[in-house]
């Protein structure tokens, strides 16, 4: 790469750092192209009518198949939804949000124990594993994984994504919806689509990574100021949006300060029972 190429580029790292970070960002940091696409991220909410590039899904789930497995168990699949009657019944389980049926493309990510189960009917094993914790766990890291890394095959092709948790707001009934069997649960939905330029989306900014980053051992003297920091720096974000919206340290407690407030998902125990998952 010539000086001018590593300027350009070392520019424009400077210019995302800045966006996501705002005063606090990294004063280094090393400039590739994968570098730059993982800064660009954002969450699209508006897309336009127009189909994916033919491609486009087998693409990203190529991507999705690179991505770490644990023990290569690959506990994890994916549903494709592109019939509009079928991502609008998902978009009413899910909180009722629009922009699902407005995207050309939706995906619910599974952790999926019922291929590893049918591997051991077939080998008359009995496969006593699945029925822990930790193997749900790996399934749902599996298919977090996986997701991450369609989401860059997606951007790299132009195209815009947003995760999906509402589907675990009623998670059994998108369990039935997409007639999953035994041993398989909704982690999170993911819409696709191309970006609509006449509602464009901004690059959110992130704590600090004095917040996230420790080193050797957890510090916690220096989350406090991370978080304050954060605090003023979201704020001004929002601002620049035109919205009215509470600070962070507001919207965190919340989101999280009651069962209630998690709008169905504290029950996510026994709906994991009622997909077949003892988690002994």
């Amino acid at each position: 790469m010539t000086a001018a190429r590593i300027e350009t580029a070392n520019d424009r790292i400077a210019a995302l750092l800045s966006e996501r970070y705002g005063p606090q960002a990294p004063e280094t940091l090393l400039a590739s192209g994968v570098v730059e696409q993982a800064l660009s991220h954002r969450s699209v909410r508006a897309f336009t009518a127009d189909p994916l590039p033919e491609g486009a899904l087998e693409t990203a789930v190529a991507a999705a198949q690179s991505a770490s497995s644990s023990s290569n168990l690959q506990l994890w699949s994916v549903v494709a939804v592109d019939d509009p009657a079928h991502k609008s019944e998902l978009a009413t389980l899910a909180n009722d949000q629009a922009f699902i049926r407005e995207a050309p493309l939706f995906l619910v990510w599974l952790a999926d124990l019922a291929r590893t189960r049918a591997i051991g009917a077939a080998n008359d094993v009995a496969i006593e594993g699945t029925d822990f914790l930790e193997s749900l766990l790996l399934g749902v890291i599996d298919a977090t994984l996986a997701a991450q890394n369609a989401v860059l095959a997606f951007e790299s092709l132009g195209l815009g994504t947003v995760y999906v948790g509402a589907i675990r707001d009623h998670v059994v009934e998108v369990a039935q919806n997409l007639k999953l069997p035994p041993y398989v649960f909704p982690v999170f939905g993911l819409a696709v689509g191309r970006p609509d330029p006449a509602r464009p989306a901004s690059v959110k900014p992130r704590l600090p990574q004095a917040g996230v980053l420790h080193r050797g051992v957890y510090d916690a003297s220096r989350v406090s100021g991370a978080v304050a920091d954060y605090d003023t720096v979201l704020d001004r974000f929002w601002q620049g949006q035109s919205l009215v919206h509470p600070a962070w340290t507001q919207h965190v407690l919340r989101r999280l300060a009651s069962a209630q407030s998690l709008k169905g998902r504290d029950r996510l125990t026994e709906h994991a029972h009622t997909l077949g998952f003892p988690l002994r």
